[in-house]
C-alpha cells in the first residue's frame, strides 16, 4: 500500500511538473511571436544552442528549433529523439536522418507560401547559405530578438539561478576543509568539481584555482604547484544547473596576511 501510493504521488508531482514547465515555455515562446510580428517575421529559424533550450527546454546538441505563429518545431535526429519527447511538451519533433538544412529547408516548404523567414545570425555563412539555396527564399538574419525576451527573467529561471548560487556556496564550502599545506592547484580544483556534480549540477566553465605568485593571474589554469604557508589563493568557479548558471569568486590567505597584503 505505501508503495503505490509513492508511485501515485510521483506521478502526480510529475505532472505537475510538466504542467509548470509547459506553461513557462508557452510564455516565452508567446513573447518571442509578439517581437517576431514587430519584425515583420513569421518564421524565424533558431541556431543557438541556448535560444534553442530557452524556447523547447530541451538541452541535446546539434539540433535547431523553428518558431512560427501556430507551432513550435524541434529539428533533431535519433540519439536524442527520445530525450526530445521528454524535454519539449510543447513543441513538435521533428526527427532528421540527413543535413539539418535539408530538414530545416523540407519543413519550411510545407509551411505558408508566403512566410517571411528569418535565421538567426549564430548560425555560419555556409548554412545560410544553403538555406537560401534549398529554399530559393529570401531570408534575412536577425540579432537579439530572442535575447530581448531573455534578459527579462521569469520566477521559474530566478529559481534555478538561486539554486546553482546555492550548490555554488555549499561546494566551496565543503572544499575549504581540504584547503591546506601540500594540496595541489588541480587536486583542489578537481575537489570544487567533485562536490559540484555530487549536487546534481555541473561546471559553468573551467574551475581557477592559482596558489602565491599564480594568484596574479585572472585566469590562470590550475597546475601542480603546492599550497604553502602564506600563500595568497585565488579561486573563481562556476555551477550550471538545469542549464542556468553562476560565478563566484573568492580570494583567502593562508596563515597570517603580510602587511603588504592588508
Amino acid at each position: 500500500m505505501v508503495l503505490i501510493l509513492k508511485i501515485i504521488f510521483l506521478k502526480t508531482d510529475q505532472g505537475i511538473f510538466i504542467q509548470m514547465k509547459t506553461q513557462y515555455l508557452k510564455s516565452r515562446v508567446s513573447s518571442v511571436r509578439r517581437e517576431l510580428k514587430k519584425n515583420k517575421v513569421t518564421c524565424l529559424i533558431v541556431t543557438n544552442p541556448s535560444n534553442v533550450t530557452y524556447l523547447t527546454g530541451f538541452s541535446g546538441h546539434d539540433s535547431w528549433a523553428i518558431v512560427t505563429p501556430a507551432k513550435v518545431f524541434l529539428i533533431t535526429d535519433s540519439r536524442y529523439t527520445e530525450q526530445a519527447r521528454n524535454d519539449c511538451p510543447h513543441a513538435e519533433i521533428v526527427e532528421r536522418s540527413g543535413p539539418i538544412t535539408k530538414a530545416i529547408a523540407d519543413l519550411i516548404k510545407k509551411q505558408a507560401s508566403q512566410v517571411k523567414i528569418a535565421i538567426e545570425d549564430s548560425a555560419s555563412v555556409a548554412v545560410y547559405e544553403k538555406l537560401k539555396q534549398k529554399l530559393k527564399r529570401s531570408i534575412k538574419t536577425t540579432s537579439g530578438i530572442i535575447e530581448s525576451v531573455r534578459t527579462l527573467k521569469d520566477s521559474e529561471e530566478v529559481s534555478l539561478i538561486k539554486k546553482a548560487a546555492q550548490i555554488a556556496a555549499a561546494a566551496l564550502k565543503q572544499s575549504l576543509v581540504c584547503l591546506k599545506t601540500g594540496v595541489t592547484e588541480n587536486a583542489f580544483a578537481g575537489l570544487i568539481e567533485f562536490n559540484i556534480r555530487k549536487a546534481g549540477a555541473a561546471i559553468s566553465f573551467e574551475t581557477i584555482v592559482a596558489f602565491g605568485p599564480n594568484a596574479s593571474r585572472p585566469h590562470h589554469q590550475p597546475g601542480n604547484r603546492k599550497l604553502r604557508k602564506t600563500d595568497t589563493v585565488l579561486i573563481d568557479f562556476g555551477v550550471k544547473y538545469k542549464n542556468y548558471c553562476c560565478d563566484i569568486t573568492r580570494c583567502f590567505m593562508i596563515g597570517k596576511p603580510d602587511p603588504l597584503y592588508r
